[in-house]
């Protein structure tokens, strides 16, 4: 992927993820919460991050001075 790919992936990542904080919340927030399904979320989430890390690894690589 070039640059502008991994851009693009990067903020099509970032809006999922805020995405699924909203979901988490309205599913905590609702009389039965379904421990399951926000679980299974909070997973998906992190997966998210591990994503978004990666890809802004390959954007700004670490320089060792």
């Amino acid at each position: 992927m070039d640059e502008d790919e991994l851009r693009r992936r990067l903020e099509q990542l970032r809006i999922e993820h805020r995405d699924l904080d909203a979901a988490i919340d309205a599913l905590a927030l609702s009389d039965t919460p379904d421990q399951l399904r926000i679980m299974r979320l909070k997973k998906r989430k992190l997966s998210l991050k591990d994503q978004m890390a990666a890809i802004a690894d390959e954007l700004l690589p670490d320089i060792i001075a």
